[in-house]
């Protein structure tokens, strides 16, 4: 009998804030051969030119995409919670364009790619839903193209608190309007093309408005409503089940 992993009830949930899954699908999932770990805090789970042979998948923690300049900047692509398995493109595309790495201390789990091959051709809905996640990854690609490109800073740092509150709502790691949310000011500043100061000074206009308030690493959200309408922020590119429930 083929052992049961409950790591991947974080993928599950994932998944399902997408679409249904049938039984048989949840429990093929389950049976997802895996490799455990826990990895420190800023540390690279992949880098640029690396030909992986396993995806990663986020149990728990965050995680971003990156690249780095030739002058040493950093430009975070798009973070990753609990769930994500933000290196699925690996499958197809077998050099990393791209690093991957930890922003806090988080589970990782790495499922190898022969195994996913074969869960797809067993169960080819789930096939389906892969492709769809990614391209719903793209998606948020756009909108953060957007917001770099034509947004205000002030617009833009609204949008990302509200993407990633929905986001983190949908596998069920958000109580009310209150979120853990250990994302410093200086990766806020290395996605969205910002400075830390301009960052601190966003995120004060933010708590004088009264929208947020952040203690520490938590976030509270005061004014969901004119959070939204700062930000720009309509949640429709997320393709959730259940859009904007907060």
């Amino acid at each position: 009998m083929d052992a049961i992993h409950p790591q991947t009830t974080a993928l599950i949930r994932k998944l399902e804030s997408i679409a249904p899954l049938a039984l048989e699908e949840k429990a093929a999932l389950l049976r997802l051969p895996l490799r455990l770990k826990t990895t420190a805090a800023d540390q690279d789970i992949l880098r640029e030119g690396d030909v992986p042979s396993e995806c990663c998948l986020v149990v728990e923690g965050f995680a971003c995409r990156y690249n780095v300049t030739a002058q040493g900047k950093r430009q975070i692509l798009s973070f990753h919670i609990s769930g994500d398995i933000p290196d699925l493109q690996s499958l197809h595309l077998k050099v990393m364009d791209h690093s991957l790495g930890t922003l806090i201390p988080s589970k990782l789990a790495f499922i190898q790619h022969d195994d996913l091959h074969s869960l797809m051709h067993s169960h080819p809905r789930l096939g389906d839903l892969f492709w769809r996640d990614t391209l719903i990854d793209a998606a948020v690609f756009r909108q953060w193209m957007v917001g770099i490109g034509r947004r205000s800073a002030y617009s833009r740092i609204a949008h990302l608190l509200c993407e990633l509150l929905v986001k983190l709502r949908a596998v069920e790691l958000v109580e009310d309007h209150v979120v853990n949310l250990p994302v410093t000011q200086a990766e806020l500043g290395d996605a969205l093309g910002l400075s830390t100061v301009h960052v601190n000074r966003v995120l004060q206009d933010l708590r004088g408005a009264g929208l947020i308030s952040l203690h520490g690493k938590t976030l509270r959200v005061l004014d969901w409503d004119r959070l939204k309408t700062a930000g720009e922020f309509d949640p429709a590119y997320l393709h959730l089940r259940k859009r904007d429930a907060l």
